[in-house]
């Protein structure tokens, strides 16, 4: 990589030097500058064959100066870099033609992978399209866990990929839906949101692609369902592994052929609308279940995006406080409250079952009872139940917890779907232990931590697993932590 030039702009000296001795070291040749005006005279002068370059610098914003590297040189690979972790960041880096964006502080192995990547013939720039800089913040938290999240919409933005959300209650999975819809190349059309479990089961299918006069009693008049409503926009299927089976078969057609036909009507109508999905539940384990198809979820599973509990973004806390306070100072024409640094440090050590919803709803409750400017840790500890750790009266020694009804009713269906597709002497092809073990082993992990209320050490030691070997299985089989026990 000796003939390639790697041009770097960052006004921290430290950055520099890091980025340069482990560049030099890789074979690159490696050109330093701490301000924008440097690195565009080199840009300008046709020099450089990939740029890594800071957002922050003190003669010009990065992003700014990346529309203007697009215009005369669009094939060059630009790579920002930026310690204001925010989704804006992301996606305006993606809008403006940045070939990747990473947040700071970055892994040096995952740079260099980009870089490689980016130097190969393959790579393709980034379609440039500007965004404005008045948009509202739409998510907030700037942890690790949620720079993932951002990276991964920001590169979804302008596609009109099936996205499903998948994520416990309260992570704001609809918040994403929308964002993902209110930067995409769809804004200027309707979202519409339908939520699966509000809805009987028995109108869902009028409810998604309408009905006609007289269809069935009570369809006193033509009416036009959700489908045609987002035409031209979004479609958010929200607790979609609550949909029944027959309205899933329905969408897989309809997914499938690009058309529907409302309920008693007889007319082909075109589908032009983007579909994101999203759910709490394990479709997997529904799959396993026979309680969700597993077509209809590669179809709606084409990027997945997982949202992190509040737990495991405990540094966007005091982000999450600050703008709830102010959205509620906002709506009700009051000054905004702050949180003293103890109150803080004492909800990071808080469970929060309810997520981000339930620390909104906290920050709401404490803007409405307190006349204090500053909530102190008094304040939170009186209307904050710290009961996050384990009953211990919960009954951890009983079998009966794993081995209940849900589970043998799950290795019955599974054993009969197999023997009943292979009747008489048509038996299933070899390896069936492995199988029926593999698709019981979902659930079974899931009761236990279910029982454990989500304590994966207690669970791992009720299954008799190393906590370890509990963790990797959890990763691996995408399980949902659920903390509500039975």
């Amino acid at each position: 990589m000796a003939d390639k030039t790697i041009l770097i702009a960052d006004d921290d000296k430290a950055i520099r030097t890091v980025l340069s001795r482990a560049l030099g070291r890789a074979g690159y040749d490696v050109r330093l500058a701490s301000n924008a005006a440097t690195l565009w005279r080199w840009v300008a002068n046709g020099e450089g064959d990939i740029v890594i370059s800071d957002v922050m610098m003190p003669d010009e914003n990065g992003l700014d100066m990346l529309i203007r590297i697009k215009k005369i040189r669009p094939e060059l690979p630009v790579i920002i870099m930026s310690a204001q972790n925010t989704l804006m960041t992301a996606v305006k880096a993606a809008e403006r033609g940045a070939y990747e964006y990473l947040p700071k502080p970055f892994d040096l192995d995952e740079l260099m992978m980009v870089i490689e990547k980016g130097l190969s013939p393959k790579h393709k720039a980034s379609i440039s399209t500007d965004i404005q800089d008045e948009e509202e913040m739409p998510l907030i938290g700037r942890s690790p866990a949620m720079q993932d999240v951002y990276r991964v919409m920001a590169r979804l933005m302008n596609t009109d990929l099936t996205v499903m959300i998948t994520g416990e209650t309260g992570t704001g999975k609809e918040l994403v839906a929308k964002a993902l819809h209110d930067f995409g190349k769809r804004r200027n059309a309707p979202f519409v949101a339908i939520n699966m479990a509000a809805i009987p089961k028995e109108l869902i299918e009028s409810e998604l692609f309408g009905h006609e006069k007289g269809s069935f009693t009570g369809a006193i008049s033509k009416t036009i369902g959700r489908f045609e409503q987002a035409k031209g926009g979004t479609l958010f299927l929200d607790e979609i592994g609550d949909m029944p089976m027959e309205a899933q078969t329905r969408l897989l057609r309809v997914l499938q052929e690009g058309e529907y036909i409302s309920v008693g009507g007889n007319e082909a109508i075109k589908v032009d609308v983007r579909i994101i999905a999203a759910t709490h539940r394990n479709l997997k384990t529904l799959i396993a279940q026979g309680l969700f198809r597993e077509d209809l979820y590669y179809r709606l599973n084409v990027v997945p995006i997982n949202l992190p509990p509040l737990r495991d973004r405990i540094d966007d806390i005091a982000d999450l406080v600050r703008h709830f306070f102010n959205n509620y100072a906002e709506e009700n024409n009051q000054p905004p409250k702050l949180m003293d640094g103890e109150a803080i440090e004492f909800i990071k050590d808080y469970n929060w079952p309810g997520n981000i919803r339930e620390l909104e709803n906290l920050v709401q409750r404490l803007s409405a009872l307190y006349g204090e400017e500053v909530i102190s840790l008094e304040n939170v500890s009186n209307e904050l139940s710290t009961q996050s750790t384990i009953d211990p009266q919960s009954p951890l020694d009983k079998e009966n917890i794993i081995v209940d009804e849900t589970l043998q009713q799950s290795i019955y269906r599974h054993l009969k779907k197999y023997f009943d597709a292979h009747p008489g002497d048509d038996l299933p092809s070899n390896g069936l232990y492995t199988r029926i073990l593999n698709e019981l082993e979902i659930p079974l992990i899931e009761l236990s931590l279910r029982a454990t209320r989500g304590n994966q050490i207690k669970a791992a030691e009720l299954l008799g697993l190393n906590r370890n070997t509990l963790r990797k299985k959890i990763k691996e089989l995408e399980i949902q932590i659920i903390k509500d026990r039975f």
